[in-house]
C-alpha cells in the first residue's frame, strides 16, 4: 500500500535570476521553518509529491532536504517520511505595539489579566459543566445524518427560517417581545449585532446616549461608526433619562441594558421605561436593548423587555445564546422594527451572508422540543444558590471591605469598595491573589466617584464560591500581600 503523503500547501518566493535551484529550494525551506511556517513536528511531502508539487527534479528535492537534516532543520524516519525536528524552538513572533487607533479601542482591558482556567470571580462564564452536552449531541447528530443540501448552502442573511420561527414564539411568551419571524435576524452574537446596527444608524458626529459606566463593547461598536458618545449616569433604576435630556436632549439614540445593567446590575423599572420611549419618540432616536442575560432572573417574573413596551418604532431588541447555552455557539439575534429589516439585510449582505446554518438548526431543535426551557429553569435555580453563597460569604468575610450588590438577574453582581481602594487596586491585589476580577472603572466612561469589582458567580460552585470570598478578603485587607502561584497571561479581548 502506497505510504500517505502529508497535504503541505507552502507558499515559495520567486526564485531570484542567477541562483541554482537546490540553493533557492534549501533556503525557501529553511526560512519556513525559522519563520515558523513549518513547525516542529510538521511532516514533509515525500520527495516524488513534493517534486511534482513545485516542478522541480526528484533529485533537486532530495539534495535540499539531506542538506537541512545536515543541518539539524529535519530528520528523516524509515518508513515513517521526513519532519522538521522537533528539537527546534517554537516560534514566536516579537509582540508589536498597536497602532494609535488600536491602543484606544483596546484601552478598557489594558492590564486586564484572564488565568489560564476559570478562577472565582470571572464574570462572562456561565456553567459550562451542568450544560446538557449529551441531549445538544444527540440533537447534532440527528441533523448531520438528516442534513439536506439547502441547509448545507446556507440560511440566507436573514437566518435559518424555523429558528427564527421558535424564537419568535420564545421571546415572545418569555420576553413579553412584539416580533415575528421576518422581524428577526440571525447574527453571530451581541457584538455583531452592534456592529451591524452602528454601521446602519451612525452618521458620523451623531450623538448616542451611552450608560456611564456600561458595556465598553458597546461604545467601540458606535466609535467604530464614527459616533460622538455622550455619556449618561446610571442611578439605582438604571440609565437617567432626565440627565441624558439635560446632556443631549436631540442625540440620535441610546444603547441600554434594562433587564441587567452592565455592570452594576440593577433592573430598569416601568416608570423609567416609559420614560425612555417619551424621549425617543420626541427625539426620533432609536433605543437598543442589549438583553444579554435576562432569562436567568431570580425574583418574581422576568422583566418583560423594553421593545414589548414599544408602540412606535423606536426600541431594536439584540441577545445572545453565548451566555445563556455556551460561548462557542457564536449566535444572537436582532429584533428590529419593520423599516429597517430590508437596510439590515443588504448590509449584512457586505458581511459574512449569514450564520453558520447547522448550528442554527440544532438550536432550533433543543428550542422546539422543551430542552432550552428545562436548561433556564435549572440553571436559574443552581445560579440563585451560586448568588446565595455569594452574598452570604460577603456578609460573612467582606463587611467593612467590599459591600455586595443584591441583584434579581444575571451571572453575576457588582461589589462596592468600602476599605478605600480603588477599582484598579483592588482589581490588582484580587490578581495577586489568584482571584479574577474586573474593576468597575474599567467600564467608566466619565464617572470616577463608583469603586467596585464585578464579580461572577455562574462558573463556580459555592464551595469554590466560600474559598474566592476568603482569598478576596484577604486582598482587600490593608496591607495584605500573598505570593502568587501562578502567573495569569494578558488578554486583548474578551471571549
Amino acid at each position: 500500500m502506497p505510504k500517505a503523503a502529508s497535504s503541505l500547501d507552502l507558499t515559495l518566493n520567486e526564485r531570484p535570476a542567477g541562483v541554482p535551484l537546490t540553493r533557492w529550494l534549501r533556503e525557501e525551506l529553511r526560512q519556513a521553518i525559522l519563520d515558523g511556517r513549518l513547525r516542529p513536528g510538521a511532516r514533509l511531502p515525500a520527495t516524488r509529491d513534493f517534486a511534482r508539487q513545485y516542478g522541480v527534479s526528484r533529485g533537486t528535492t532530495v539534495t535540499a532536504f539531506e542538506q537541512l537534516q545536515a543541518e539539524g532543520y529535519l530528520r528523516s524516519q524509515v518508513g515513517a517520511g521526513t519532519f522538521v525536528d522537533e528539537r527546534l524552538p517554537q516560534h514566536r513572533p516579537a509582540a508589536k505595539r498597536p497602532p494609535p487607533v488600536g491602543r484606544r479601542l483596546l484601552a478598557p482591558l489594558t492590564g486586564l489579566t484572564l488565568f489560564h482556567t476559570a478562577r472565582p470571580f470571572r464574570c462572562y462564564e456561565p456553567a459550562l459543566a451542568e450544560f446538557p452536552v449529551d441531549i445538544w449531541a444527540r440533537i447534532a447528530s440527528r441533523r448531520l445524518r438528516q442534513v439536506s443540501a439547502a441547509l448545507l448552502a446556507g440560511s440566507g442573511a436573514r437566518g435559518y427560517a424555523p429558528l427564527r420561527e421558535a424564537l419568535a414564539g420564545y421571546l415572545g411568551s418569555s420576553r413579553g417581545v412584539n416580533a415575528t419571524a421576518d422581524r428577526i435576524m440571525i447574527v453571530s452574537g451581541v457584538q455583531q449585532a452592534l456592529d451591524l446596527l452602528a454601521r446602519l444608524l451612525i452618521q458620523p458626529g451623531d450623538p448616542v446616549w451611552m450608560e456611564d459606566p456600561g458595556y465598553f463593547g458597546a461604545t467601540t461598536a458606535f466609535r467604530n461608526a464614527g459616533a460622538r458618545i455622550v455619556p449618561v449616569p446610571v442611578d439605582e433604576h438604571g440609565l437617567s433619562v432626565s440627565q441624558g435630556r439635560r446632556a443631549c436632549r436631540a442625540a440620535k439614540g441610546a444603547y441600554l441594558t434594562p433587564a441587567h445593567q452592565f455592570p452594576l446590575g440593577m433592573t430598569m423599572p416601568l416608570e423609567r421605561r416609559l420614560a425612555l420611549l417619551a424621549w425617543a419618540r420626541e427625539a426620533g432616536a432609536f433605543l437598543i436593548e442589549d438583553d444579554y442575560d435576562s432569562e436567568y432572573r431570580f425574583e418574581g417574573r422576568p422583566a418583560p423587555a423594553l421593545q414589548g413596551l414599544d408602540k412606535g418604532g423606536s426600541a431594536i431588541l439584540v441577545g445572545s445564546f453565548n451566555k445563556l447555552l455556551f460561548p462557542a455557539l457564536r449566535l444572537g439575534y436582532i429584533v428590529a422594527p419593520a423599516s429597517l429589516v430590508d437596510p439590515l439585510l443588504a448590509l449584512r449582505f457586505g458581511t459574512d451572508h449569514h450564520a453558520a446554518g447547522l448550528d442554527q438548526a440544532i438550536l432550533c431543535d433543543f428550542i422546539v422540543e422543551g430542552h432550552l426551557g428545562r436548561h433556564i429553569r435549572r440553571m436559574r435555580e443552581l445560579y440563585a444558590a451560586r448568588l446565595a453563597a455569594l452574598q452570604e460569604g460577603g456578609r460573612k468575610y467582606l463587611k467593612g471591605l467590599l459591600e455586595i450588590s443584591r441583584v434579581q438577574a444575571g451571572l453575576y453582581t457588582a461589589g462596592f469598595l468600602r476599605n478605600g481602594m480603588t477599582s484598579r487596586e483592588a482589581e490588582e491585589a484580587a490578581t495577586r491573589h489568584n482571584i479574577e476580577s474586573m474593576g468597575i472603572d474599567r467600564f467608566a466612561l466619565r464617572r470616577t466617584e463608583v469603586h467596585g469589582l464585578v464579580l461572577g458567580f455562574a462558573a463556580f460552585d459555592e464551595g469554590r464560591i466560600r474559598r474566592g470570598i476568603q482569598g478576596l478578603a484577604a486582598a482587600l485587607e490593608p496591607r495584605s500581600s500573598v505570593r502568587r502561584s501562578e502567573p495569569p497571561r494578558p488578554i486583548s479581548r474578551m471571549v
